[in-house]
């Protein structure tokens, strides 16, 4: 196989405008979604691609850190990169100027994710296969040399990570069948904040034809009541059979999210998602506790592995909703299924890139791992920016045969 050398790096600021209330939830008003993307350009004419997603005028400052970041990565061979890229990734965490600006979150995580998504979409490409088929013809060492296990070792060594992963590797063929019959997703795009109830029914009715059976709706309005009565229509409109989820953003306090969430709970949804400050670990334990039987889901806004290690320690949440554009790319989001699946927790991930990456990861998780199929977001307002947009069929995600991360864009 002839060496596929990085020669040059570029990051790119890539917007989109969303249709009107697309995207929408408590917190976030602004309909535009936004791509910080990586460009690694190889001596063999591939160009591995990396995207963090953000939101707006954020954009350019994750850009930036991009170009500042990545220049260790230059006249790199991309095999001898990743044959142990946990040792980059933490010498790219740890920039001895940059780090002063997280450390291992913000600007300069994001931008790592954005680098780290990049090197894993050039290997595959490079080796011809789609991400999830090279990641799963890994050896567990071959895997465990991707991660950078520091701050997490108290809970998975490197031994153990291996461990893990040779103790599922007799069983793998008994779970190959979901590249067969495509992974199951649940439709994001129904329940917008911004969306009246009539947009809402009818969105729903359409997703339900497409053959979805779970659904995320948006809380957290000012108006409480309009938050139960969207509630109740969802409950109403998908039967007792189907899924829901609610998904505050972070927008309540302890005491508001424990009236709400309970208030919630007689519409009885499989979680509850970001009831609160993402970083306030102990209003998490206090809330699972007030709102029992409904489940906590957190993830998209919890930056890194150590702070997830302390989410499952303190038994804070019950869904991991790790996201390899908001963590350090994949190799991060490797670490934290690891941890999840030590804890016996599912990860049923946060799409900050429309599914494209996490197709791959998913796969992954569920044959290598041993993790349970539970369901992907989907959010398909950026499909016909990709060259390769995710398919989604009957409600399941199809297998991606292309080679990479499906990361290319059109434009």
């Amino acid at each position: 196989m002839p060496s596929c050398i990085i020669e040059s790096i570029a990051s790119r600021d890539v917007r989109f405008a969303l249709p009107p209330g697309a995207g929408t939830d408590a917190i976030h008003t602004n309909s535009e979604y936004c791509l910080a993307v990586t460009h690694l350009r190889s001596n063999q004419n591939l160009c591995g691609i990396g995207i963090a997603l953000t939101l707006g005028e954020g954009n350019r400052l994750v850009c930036e850190a991009i170009d500042l970041l990545a220049r260790p990565l230059a006249g790199l061979e991309i095999e001898e990169l990743m044959a142990d890229f946990g040792a980059m990734s933490r010498r790219l965490a740890d920039d001895p100027s940059l780090r002063w600006l997280g450390p291992h979150k913000g600007v300069v995580h994001l931008a790592l994710a954005s680098i780290t998504n990049a090197c894993f979409d050039l290997w595959a490409k490079s080796r011809g296969v789609p991400l999830w088929k090279l990641l799963l013809d890994l050896t567990p060492e071959q895997v465990v040399a991707l991660l950078d296990l520091s701050y997490v070792e108290d809970v998975v060594s490197r031994e153990d990570a291996r461990a893990l992963l040779c103790a599922n590797l007799s069983s793998r063929s008994a779970r190959e069948s979901i590249l067969r019959s495509g992974y199951p997703g649940y439709d994001t795009s129904v329940g917008w904040m911004a969306y009246d109830d009539n947009k809402v029914r009818d969105l729903l009715d359409r997703a339900v034809g497409q053959g979805f059976r779970a659904f995320k709706l948006k809380v957290g309005s000012p108006d409480e009541n309009r938050d139960l009565r969207r509630a109740e229509m969802l409950r109403q409109r998908v039967g007792d059979d189907g899924i829901i989820m609610f998904d505050a953003n972070q927008s309540w306090s302890l005491p508001d999210a424990i009236r709400i969430g309970r208030a919630l709970g007689r519409f009885k949804p499989l979680w509850l998602e970001e009831p609160t400050h993402p970083d306030d670990i102990c209003a998490h334990v206090v809330l699972a506790r007030e709102i029992a039987p409904v489940k906590i889901a957190a993830g998209e806004h919890v930056p890194n592995r150590v702070l997830f290690k302390n989410f499952l320690q303190a038994g804070a949440l019950s869904f991991v909703q790790a996201d390899c554009t908001r963590l350090a790319g994949i190799s991060e989001f490797l670490t934290v299924s690891l941890l999840a699946k030590k804890f016996g927790l599912p990860v049923p991930p946060h799409v900050g890139d429309m599914g494209q990456l996490h197709q791959h990861l998913v796969l992954f998780n569920h044959i290598a791992m041993g993790h349970e199929v539970l369901f992907l977001e989907h959010i398909p307002h950026l499909r016909e920016h990709f060259v390769f947009p995710a398919k989604v069929s009957g409600g399941r995600y199809e297998t991606p045969a292309e080679p990479g991360a499906s990361c290319d864009l059109k434009t």
